[in-house]
């Protein structure tokens, strides 16, 4: 077996608790040793000084759109996206044509990922047939096919009968149960936040109410039901509070924040540029103040992409036309360092966790760790590197980027998936 050492970076594994400069040996899908370790020898060693080394980073949730919509984009691609941002594992959500409702269907993401040999895809069951809301989907079997989590996100479960059912059958399997949070009566037909920007634009809103109604009500039934929930793309400060008020409570509630939603507003909509509608919408200041609190305080444990590709053509649109959603994959990292470690909000260590430890544990992934013969998923940063936010030289296949144009700093360099190089960062990329 190939023997690696990533030597001199400063290595930040949360799970161990661990920051200092040290050396990372790998052993071929393993992680072999951690440390300076003079009686062994590399095969290939990779001088990372001056580069953070952590475990491979995690997004719970992405859209690949495969299979069904593969002109916004594919496993293949948003997997190479992934691996640009410096993500080795991505948790896919099944607003898939057809659904991801079945064995058959969690079993194709795993081929389909296996074919590309890029970063790991763990695939989320719908929670509904056809994501229609009516009737519960085979929850065992997808358990089967390898589902590691089940939602029905692009849509909330309208009926609090059908989702207290598939919090019981998800506490069986103990798996949790990923919500959107959004009453479509109060939400039909809105398309950007509603409060003074709605209606300086003369555009429908919705309001903050139409997330935190549902946000309550599963809150209500994982209290019930003793299921775990987890809250998808948090963006009010009224769910900030709810969430807070549950885990006070000890009801089992996680969170995540979207790096769009705790850096933009809604005023990002006075240009019409559809790029910046999304659902949940951009909300106030007060909202991002919110959400970075509630980050800063671990209320909100996951940081998340939500990265949700539309081809150009789709959202090229009238903005009341155009496809809610954003991409952010290859973004996360660097718009993380600009609005959370540069100000001081939260240590290099802290976003890590959010994005290693806490998804790993939430979804029950034997991941987000370099704890010797933890599988070999390593995450290489620069974190002086400086660059341009260019959508058009992203991996993914679509462009709906909300930061192009911004000068950022930090960016993986390195990534490796079960001890295999992936991706590495060329020189024109910088």
């Amino acid at each position: 077996m190939k023997r690696l050492c990533l030597r001199g970076g400063r290595v930040i594994d949360p799970s161990q608790g661990l920051d200092r400069v040290a050396d990372v040996w790998i052993e071929g899908s393993r992680i072999l040793a951690l440390g300076e370790r003079p009686d062994l020898h590399a095969d290939v060693t990779y001088d990372v000084r001056n580069c953070i080394v952590c475990p491979g980073l995690i997004d719970m949730h992405v859209h690949l759109r495969e299979p069904g919509r593969e002109e916004d984009e594919t496993i293949a691609t948003g997997t190479a996206a992934a691996l640009a941002g410096g993500f080795t594992s991505v948790a896919c959500m099944p607003n898939t044509e057809p659904a991801l409702d079945s064995q058959a269907a969690a079993e194709f993401v795993y081929l389909q990922a296996e074919r590309a040999r890029n970063a790991n895809v763990f695939p989320v069951g719908a929670i509904t047939k056809g994501r229609r809301g009516e009737e519960l989907a085979e929850i065992g079997g997808l358990v089967e096919g390898g589902a590691v989590a089940f939602t029905d996100d692009g849509a909330p479960v309208v009926s609090a009968e059908i989702m207290r059912r598939a919090l019981e059958y998800c506490r069986m399997f103990d798996k949790p149960v990923l919500s959107h949070c959004e009453d479509l009566e109060l939400s039909r037909g809105g398309v950007m936040h509603e409060g003074v920007e709605s209606m300086r634009l003369g555009l429908r809103g919705i309001p903050a109410a139409a997330e935190e109604v549902m946000v309550n009500r599963d809150i209500t039934l994982a209290d019930l039901t003793g299921g775990r929930v987890h809250i998808l793309h948090v963006s009010t400060a009224g769910s900030v509070d709810l969430i807070r008020r549950a885990r006070h409570k000890g009801i089992q509630v996680t969170a995540e924040a979207c790096p769009h939603h705790f850096t933009l507003t809604d005023a990002c909509l006075r240009t019409f540029d559809s790029n910046f509608k999304m659902s949940p919408p951009l909300r106030t200041r007060d909202d991002v103040q919110a959400l970075v609190a509630g980050l800063r305080e671990n209320v909100i444990e996951v940081i998340a992409s939500d990265h949700a590709p539309h081809a150009p053509e789709k959202k090229m649109r009238e903005l009341d036309q155009a496809p809610n959603g954003v991409i952010g994959l290859e973004t996360v990292l660097p718009i993380c360092i600009h609005a959370l470690v540069e100000p001081g909000h939260l240590t290099w260590s802290q976003l890590i966790e959010k994005m290693t430890v806490h998804p790993a544990r939430i979804l029950g992934i034997d991941r987000g760790t370099l704890k010797p013969g933890a599988e070999a998923d390593v995450t290489v940063i620069d974190p002086q590197r400086e660059w341009i936010i260019d959508p058009a030289a992203f991996r993914s296949k679509s462009r709906n980027c909300p930061f192009a144009g911004w000068r950022v700093r930090g960016r993986a360099v390195l990534v490796f998936v079960s001890g295999e190089l992936r991706y590495r960062l060329d020189r024109e990329d910088s």
